[in-house]
């Protein structure tokens, strides 16, 4: 069975900058493919060029068997997107919000009117046919836009940080439907800057930096990879003291960042005992996760 995406050795360059550097990566019809990387590590240039929206400067794409840029449009005819920004139009209704999107892939009106009660239900608008975009809460317009995204029954789903700026409930109720659509058999190719989001779906990842990836594997192939299995946080005025005289002693690895010691270790006993004696400092002790990783390969610095 074919890919849903495929794509080999591909670049992409703005003047002097190189974006994509080499990027090679295939998805399994059925995961979840998670792509990870901070701000300008080339992750929305990647997406647009699988999509036929920013033309590569070498490489090649096949999305929905067809190649791309070749046969963008056809490809994109078998492809959901759901957008990093909801684009959708406040002047209509739900329903008629549905129905206008789904002629660009020839779906009829009658078509979409039988289904628009199920997607509505699905998205959790159950009796929303009729009400304005302005009406609808930040959630509800974020589950809108992800069923909207389902008209023409895509191959493949390509979501952009689909929950970024919603609060728990509505990111919980969001990954439920897409751990729903992955039970269907749906393919996903999603960014995100939440690992815990990353944790929850991908069944595999790349982790994107300067424009190569730099890992990929499972969540846990990842932590397994890249990182001690516990983690203690120090946290207090003078964790960073400390972790100057003592981290070495118990810790395979340290950081410091701000007010907070990271000791990264195979076995925690000796730190925590010691940790227990101590005043003024509060510590958390817990197993490594997928953040984790993603600081250790690609810094702690902010990127603009």
């Amino acid at each position: 069975m074919n890919s849903p995406l495929r794509v080999e050795a591909l670049r992409k360059s703005f003047g002097d900058n190189e974006v994509v550097a080499g990027v090679s990566f295939e998805l399994k019809r059925g995961e979840c493919f998670g792509v990870l990387g901070p701000n300008g590590a080339g992750k929305t240039t990647t997406l647009r060029c699988c999509l036929g929206l920013t033309g590569a400067d070498s490489g090649t794409i096949t999305l929905a068997g067809e190649p791309v840029p070749d046969r963008s449009r056809e490809a994109r005819m078998k492809v959901g997107v759901v957008p990093q920004f909801d684009n959708l139009d406040p002047d209509f209704t739900v329903a008629e919000n549905l129905r206008v999107y789904a002629r660009y892939f020839g779906v009829s009106d009658a078509a979409i009117r039988a289904r628009t009660a199920a997607l509505l239900d699905f998205a959790g608008l159950p009796g929303k046919e009729d009400a304005n975009i302005r009406q609808l809460s930040g959630g509800m317009k974020r589950r809108l836009t992800l069923v909207r995204s389902l008209v023409n029954d895509p191959e493949l789903l390509v979501l952009d940080e689909p929950t970024t700026g919603l609060d728990p409930q509505a990111r919980h109720l969001i990954w439920e439907r897409l751990k729903r659509l992955l039970g269907e058999g749906k393919t996903i190719l999603l960014t995100t800057h939440f690992m815990d989001e990353a944790e929850r779906l991908c069944d595999r990842l790349a982790i994107m930096d300067a424009g190569k990836i730099i890992a990929i594997g499972s969540p846990r192939e990842l932590i397994a990879a890249h990182i001690e299995p516990q983690v203690v946080e120090i946290f207090g005025e003078d964790a960073a003291g400390w972790a100057a005289q003592h981290a070495g002693n118990f810790a395979e690895r340290f950081e410091v960042s701000g007010e907070t010691a990271f000791c990264y270790l195979h076995d925690a006993k000796p730190l925590l005992a010691h940790l227990d004696a101590q005043d003024g400092l509060r510590y958390m002790h817990r197993p490594a996760n997928l953040e984790d990783v993603f600081l250790k390969l690609t810094g702690r610095e902010m990127r603009d």
